[in-house]
């Protein structure tokens, strides 16, 4: 059974992997600013998550 810190794992897993998808389809030079805000919010929200995993160990 997986433990809470496994789905946590997860969850980070899974927000990365939509990070990455959302860099894949982007165009470097039709990218706007608030796509680059988008892309900075989806780096803080993997940091949140990070620091949240590491205070549970």
């Amino acid at each position: 059974m997986p433990t809470t810190q496994d789905k946590q794992f997860d969850i980070l897993q899974q927000r990365f992997n939509s990070f990455i998808e959302t860099l894949e389809t982007m165009e470097p030079e039709h990218v706007d600013l608030e796509e680059i805000d988008r892309l900075i919010q989806m780096i803080g929200d993997l940091e949140e998550k990070c620091k949240q995993i590491k205070e549970q160990e």
